[in-house]
């Protein structure tokens, strides 16, 4: 099992993109089907289609490529990783929404939304560990968390915060489930990086405790930014080009 997540082989790392950014569509389409209030992003893609009269869809477009600006001064660098999202997660989502009717009962769209925060988790390491490029806005918080080497959470969730406040701002609706996203994505993002084994380059080494089973005093032997092969050692992205 450890081998199926840290594995380097181009087919373990495609089967892991392909899974988490499928999971991450299903994800997309299980929120909307909870209807507590839009995930941080889509606030923003609201807020800016209402302040510029662009279609929504359009607007998350476009969002996105701005955002990929902001991965210039980073260092960040697209991969195929980064294309095989924009082509795929949309329409997962849309086919998703096709199988899953609207809910009316409120605890079951309580528990849409809980299973659509752990799904979301879980996909975004799982396809960010493949180390084939992450979509625009996890590059984002990639980005920063290797430039500066703070913790996922409070990157992920710093960025989220800003963001639901600006597409507030901008005349985007925020709901109860839009304030727990924000606060709430992060941790558990940071979470699902570690149960997946996957340490992003810039960050804090590996825990005493993963490190449990290792000689005394000994150290990672992986170059940093490299990826470790044996099934039990956690993947290491590359750091951005300089």
């Amino acid at each position: 099992m450890h081998h199926l997540l840290t594995g380097t082989h181009p087919l373990l790392r495609t089967t892991r993109l392909l899974v988490g950014l499928a999971g991450y569509g299903i994800a997309i389409a299980l929120f909307v089907r909870a209807d507590l209030g839009l995930s941080p992003w889509d606030v923003l893609s609201q807020g800016f289609s209402v302040r510029t009269g662009i279609e929504f869809g359009l607007s998350v477009l476009i969002l996105s490529f701005l955002i990929m600006l902001l991965w210039i001064p980073l260092r960040q660098k697209p991969g195929i990783g980064t294309l095989v999202n924009a082509l795929t997660v949309g329409p997962v989502a849309g086919f998703a929404l096709t199988l899953l009717p609207p809910i009316e009962s409120f605890p079951v769209r309580i528990v849409l939304f809980v299973a659509a925060m752990v799904l979301l988790a879980l996909s975004s390491a799982l396809y960010i560990g493949a180390g084939l490029g992450p979509g625009p806005r996890d590059g984002l918080m990639t980005g920063v968390t290797a430039r500066t080497g703070w913790k996922i959470w409070k990157v992920r969730g710093s960025i989220e915060v800003i963001v639901a406040l600006g597409g507030w701002a901008l005349g985007g609706g925020l709901g109860v489930g839009t304030v727990i996203f924000a606060l709430g994505i992060g941790p558990m993002i940071q979470f699902a990086l570690r149960l997946l084994r996957v340490r992003l380059a810039g960050t804090a080494s590996v825990s005493a405790g993963e490190r449990a089973g290792s000689p005394a005093g000994s150290e990672p032997s992986a170059e940093p930014g490299a990826h470790r092969n044996p099934g039990t050692e956690p993947i290491i992205l590359p750091e951005p080009a300089v």
